[in-house]
């Protein structure tokens, strides 16, 4: 598919589980989500691209796609990063207004129906998508109607393998769970791939597919807190600046008032 071209695809309709054959929530429909940005700040950067993969049975079936012009230059480290250069988000990609409006249409979508949103490190994408929802009309994701759940690879990980050494990065949860990804860093091969991350971890931790959505969502926010909360005193001790406040909060800053049908 071409990302510089949009399109919008069949509207998604909730999942229906058949609990007598052994189905949960990881059997259903998955709406991967992932953006490329100007940086690598969840506060100040903006969207260059965007991808959601809606991801049934581990099977792709869908994927809504695109550039953005982010309005703002794309620093050169970000560029080298993503390949996506100002000139190029200028020539092809979508107005940073309008693309916003997509992407939170098809999460609250996805909310409504029950879908829950997978992703890596949710919490940049989804507090760069609501600081941009607020600088259109001072409406936040939750205020349009997003209300998850939002189940992220980067929290289960350091929930259920705390202690286990090394980055965490996609790349090397990828690497951890034997998970291949192919164009690093490209907003649909990243959704995609994380969506099998989080699938792997159910495997080995199936316990957490039994788990209601809104508990596991619920449940998220207290693993990352609690990482925050020794990452933060970790900083301290070795004389490093403290977390920014905002850090403390998942999936966006104030929460969200998660409510799965």
């Amino acid at each position: 598919m071409d990302v510089s071209e949009p399109r919008v695809t069949t509207p998604w309709h909730a999942r229906e589980m058949d609990m007598e054959a052994g189905m949960t929530w990881i059997d259903g429909d998955l709406l991967g989500f992932d953006l490329e940005t100007t940086g690598v700040d969840r506060f100040s950067d903006r969207p260059v691209s965007f991808a959601l993969v809606r991801v049934a049975g581990g099977a792709v079936r869908d994927c809504l796609a695109g550039l953005v012009d982010p309005g703002m230059a794309i620093p050169v480290g970000a560029t080298a990063v993503h390949g996506i250069s100002t000139e190029r988000a200028r020539a092809e990609g979508q107005p940073l207004d309008r693309a916003v409006t997509v992407m939170v249409d098809e999460l609250v979508k996805a909310s409504n129906s029950g879908i829950p949103v997978v992703g890596m490190k949710l919490d940049f994408d989804l507090t760069i998508l609501d600081i941009q929802c607020r600088r259109v009309d001072g409406r936040g994701l939750a205020t349009r109607g997003f209300s998850g759940a939002v189940i992220d690879a980067l929290v289960l990980d350091r929930h259920v393998d705390r202690y286990r050494r090394g980055r965490r990065r996609l790349g090397d949860l990828c690497s951890h769970y034997g998970v291949s990804i192919d164009h690093a860093h490209d907003a649909r091969a990243d959704a995609e791939a994380s969506v099998l991350v989080v699938t792997e971890i159910i495997r080995r931790h199936p316990e957490l597919a039994l788990m209601e959505l809104e508990d596991l969502h619920r449940s998220e926010i207290q693993w990352h807190r609690e990482w925050a909360e020794s990452f933060d005193q970790w900083r301290r001790e070795h004389g490093q600046d403290p977390l920014d406040p905002g850090e403390f909060e998942w999936p966006v800053p104030g929460g969200l008032n998660v409510s799965v049908t």
